[in-house]
């Protein structure tokens, strides 16, 4: 039996378990048909999870991690997939030739899996308690226990069980959550949902995909604990996956890191975290954006790979730190100049309505109340939790959203007041870069035409300034006649920055334009943005729910909640010394600051 353990100089053979293995995996290939031919994806990887215990699977996207747990629950569809293993155990039995009628009964029951995208894993058109009623009626009713397994379960106890489970997983008014719709639920409740569904059984190994990716660092912190407590309780077995090492030093007990289908290093979370071997895993660990320090731009994985860091963290803080003297006469500088934004006593409230009659009730006070400024060549942060109003604050600048009262002056003019042509004018001046750079493109548009778009609006289209714009963010002029699907994540953001750039605007609002992307190109984004920002002279609003992304571009913060600015300040002094507790509250919860 093949175990690459004792051949990769990079694998820790110092994890003490002291049990036997919940679930083994040796010599795992994952293959998929491309153009008529199969091309292998996960190249024969082996590894365990043990009672009690959470190995983090981490790596970027492609790298083949959640396809690896995918062909264990044999979830891949088998028309486009080839599956080949020596073995997978499951509590010592064989599993790996099981049909689909004996998968039926490890699925759910004895290895449940935990979705990364809860919106596209719960039915839309059926209520949340039906759907996790309906996993437990699947294994335990009446027609699903052939043999005796204990009492058969009915639609009555099913639901007593999954309030129970509501309660477990500390949703709020878990009876009202049991009729609730998924659309009506929060991205953290939404999420909870899919653990209690996922727990429902009682599994042995629990399959974590990316389950926090999304959510605000102190929904993230809420869900991790959780996970904890519940694995504490039952003593499940649990494979976390992600690309954030700052949740795995928070949630695991043993590391894999994946690459190109290859785990490169594998051992005990601190041994990994602390000590990385392999030039991917410190690459990975050096291009998050630092807390406690200032760079100049972050190191990337290439460059690790490159050798370029073999000093190490001292080398590169050497190289790239920013000295407070630096960042002293950087602030100066910049404070020295007029606002080129001014937010005044700013208000978007929606209304709420009610009857037949379509009454107003009340609103829901998104913005309420929001005054600032924003210095021209500044990057001012927003941060907040989900539903604190920084995305609505940023459309309502542009106009994008209707503001209710207060005003917008930008460069002297007042963009409230502003219409027709002299509203798109200020558009010119004023764009945004958006969250998700597969829903900002359109498919049918190639990547060339979507940039060239907002020219031909404001009249100053030309192929080769579009051309141009690729190679500035870092693309090329042949990808000009591409289409998005034919484009990495990394790569689209590139193309919606590009956008933004097309007519030469002074200020940006980034909306979240980063949180959808792996560490790694995260890093690669943020060091473009920076450098364009010093190249064309640019303004930013940078929105975000990520602490340290924010820390690291910003030169001042804005903490919004309820809608409300409750803390402004310096980057750098709002991080070391928050007057805020809502503030204090959002550092405490980031994950992994002692990396």
């Amino acid at each position: 039996m093949k175990d690459g353990r004792q051949k990769n100089p990079y694998f820790c053979t110092k994890i003490n378990t002291m049990s036997t293995p919940l679930l083994i995996i040796r010599d795992l290939h994952v293959s998929f048909a491309r153009d008529g031919q199969w091309s292998e994806a996960v190249h024969g990887i082996d590894y365990e999870v043990f009672v009690g215990r959470t190995l983090g699977i981490v790596g970027e996207s492609g790298s083949g991690k959640s396809v690896s747990s995918l062909a264990i629950m044999r979830l891949l569809n088998e028309k486009q997939s080839r599956i080949k293993a020596g073995s997978i155990l499951l509590e010592g039995e064989e599993i790996k030739d099981f049909d689909e009628k004996q998968m039926a009964g490890v699925r759910g029951k004895r290895i449940a899996m935990i979705f990364q995208e809860p919106m596209t894993s719960l039915n839309p058109v059926y209520k949340c308690g039906f759907q996790v009623s309906e996993m437990i009626l699947q294994h335990e009713s009446r027609s699903a226990l052939r043999q005796a397994q204990g009492p058969p379960v009915s639609k009555t106890e099913a639901k007593r069980r999954v309030i129970e489970l509501f309660k477990q997983v500390m949703l709020p008014r878990p009876e009202a959550i049991y009729n609730s719709y998924p659309h009506e639920l929060s991205g953290g409740q939404k999420q909870r949902v899919m653990i209690a569904m996922a727990i429902a059984c009682k599994p042995k190994v629990l399959i974590a995909d990316e389950p926090t990716t999304a959510l605000d660092v102190t929904v993230q912190l809420e869900i991790l604990k959780l996970l904890r407590q519940l694995q504490a309780e039952t003593g499940m077995g649990m494979i976390f996956i992600t690309h954030d090492l700052g949740v795995v030093a928070e949630i695991a007990d043993d590391v894999a890191v994946m690459h190109n289908g290859e785990i490169l290093e594998r051992g005990a979370v601190a041994d990994i975290l602390n000590h990385p071997k392999h030039p991917y895993t410190q690459g990975l660990l050096a291009c998050r954006p630092p807390m406690g320090v200032r760079l100049k731009r972050l190191p990337i994985v290439k460059e690790f790979l490159d050798g370029q860091w073999q000093g190490g963290k001292e080398q590169i803080l050497n190289d790239l730190q920013i000295l407070p003297k630096e960042r002293k006469q950087h602030l100066e500088t910049l404070y020295s100049r007029e606002p080129l934004l001014k937010v005044e006593h700013l208000k978007t409230w929606y209304p709420l309505r009610k009857g037949i009659l379509n009454k107003v009730y009340g609103h829901v006070k998104a913005v309420d109340d929001v005054s600032l400024e924003v210095f021209e060549g500044e990057t001012l942060g927003l941060v907040g939790e989900s539903g604190c109003g920084k995305t609505t604050l940023g459309r309502s600048i542009l106009r994008l959203a209707e503001p209710t009262g207060g005003k917008v002056w930008f460069d002297g003019i007042d963009v409230t007041a502003l219409k027709g042509s002299d509203l798109r004018n200020f558009r010119k001046q004023a764009q945004i870069v958006f969250q998700d750079p597969y829903s900002s493109l359109n498919p049918r548009m190639t990547i060339g035409e979507a940039i060239a778009e907002p020219m031909k609006v404001h009249g100053v289209f030309h192929r080769d300034a579009v051309c141009d714009l690729l190679e500035q963010v870092g693309l090329q002029a042949a990808h000009y006649d591409r289409y998005p699907h034919e484009l990495s994540g990394g790569q689209r953001q590139r193309v919606c920055i590009a956008r933004a750039l097309a007519v030469n605007p002074r200020l940006i609002i980034c909306d979240e334009s980063v949180s959808a992307l792996d560490v790694s190109v995260q890093a690669q984004v943020l060091n473009l943005l920076n450098r364009l920002k010093q190249e064309r002279n640019l303004t930013y609003i940078f929105i975000s729910h990520d602490l340290g992304v924010v820390r690291f571009m910003s030169d001042r913060v804005v903490v919004m909640f309820n809608g409300k600015p409750v803390e402004m300040n310096d980057a750098d002094a709002l991080f070391e010394h928050p007057q805020n507790a809502y503030t204090q509250k959002l550092i405490d919860a980031l994950p992994g600051k002692s990396l």
